[in-house]
């Protein structure tokens, strides 16, 4: 996912084309905007954090970029190309290094494993929207 930071900031086709050149396929791709309620869902998980309130509100701030992105070995592929969360830690080249504003504001969210990429997939897209 591309998150608000990115896309207000103009980014979407820079950061598609580094995913293009890294060998990934698009499956489904929109562009949409969360509700506070669609966020707190997404992020449900981390319900108990206490970034939890500061990631939906932020999630829910503007459009995102939804994806479905496949490759061999395509989670730990993805989580090289985008960086360490925080951006003054990721490594040169990566998503977040060249766009990230912040450990909060970080560009672009990846899956963390095959589970909760299928889990993750299944929240923004349906059979219909996969190619």
């Amino acid at each position: 996912m591309i998150k608000p930071d990115a896309v207000a900031a103009g980014h979407i086709g820079a950061i598609l084309a580094k995913i293009n050149e890294a060998g990934f396929r698009i499956v489904a791709m929109k562009y949409t905007h969360l509700s506070q309620a669609s966020a707190g869902k997404f992020y449900e998980v981390h319900k108990e954090r206490p970034f939890y309130g500061e990631l939906v509100d932020f999630m829910s701030s503007g459009p995102i970029v939804a994806a479905i992105l496949e490759k061999d070995n395509a989670v730990a592929d993805f989580r090289t190309l985008i960086g360490a969360t925080n951006p003054a830690e990721a490594a040169e080249g990566t998503i977040r290094k060249m766009y990230a504003k912040s450990i909060g504001e970080n560009a672009v969210h990846g899956s963390d494993s095959d589970e909760n990429a299928e889990i993750e997939g299944n929240f923004f897209f349906n059979g219909l929207e996969r190619f």
